[in-house]
């Protein structure tokens, strides 16, 4: 499985080639998330190895994004996520930091949403911190609403979801 290219951007798999940029987009600040501490090189390539682990699991996983000239936006994709005990397919990215808020994230996003969709999967989160504004905002736009609020990697997240329906 891998998301359609959209008007901007392309997806492909996650390896260890892209070790130096994903070091770069997990270690890069977030003034958002002030609670996640920078991520080191060690950290990505654990980061890699799980989307390896992912695509053998799964079918799916973080994507590296890129633009078609094949400048590196960041990643974009599925994982399973154990929300207080119950497994939930989420939409997940990160964007470089001097790319965004040019409508990467919702472009990608929506791209692995319609990939979802058309893979079958029936209901699709993400998990927010309650501060994480602009991610809240390209949920949204996905069609996602706020379900509930959980406990999640340590701390509280909204649970944005929807149903997905597969294209006739």
């Amino acid at each position: 499985m891998l998301p359609e290219p959209t008007a901007r951007l392309r997806f492909r798999p996650m390896t260890m080639a892209d070790l130096d940029d994903m070091t770069a987009v997990l270690s890069a600040p977030d003034p958002v998330r002030v609670d996640r501490p920078a991520r080191s090189r060690d950290d990505a390539v654990r980061w890699i190895e799980w989307q390896e682990r992912n695509y053998a699991a799964h079918d799916f996983g973080l994507w590296v994004v890129e633009t078609h000239d094949g400048e590196f936006v960041g990643d974009c994709g599925l994982t399973v996520q154990d929300v207080e005990g119950t497994p939930h397919v989420e939409v997940g990215y990160h964007v470089m930091p001097g790319l965004r808020r040019h409508g990467y994230a919702t472009e990608a996003a929506t791209a692995v949403r319609d990939c979802a969709a058309a893979a079958g999967i029936e209901h699709l989160v993400a998990l927010i911190r309650p501060e994480n504004l602009p991610s809240q905002g390209v949920a949204r736009k996905l069609g996602m609403h706020v379900e509930r609020t959980a406990h999640v990697h340590g701390g509280s997240a909204l649970v944005l979801g929807m149903r997905l329906h597969r294209a006739s």
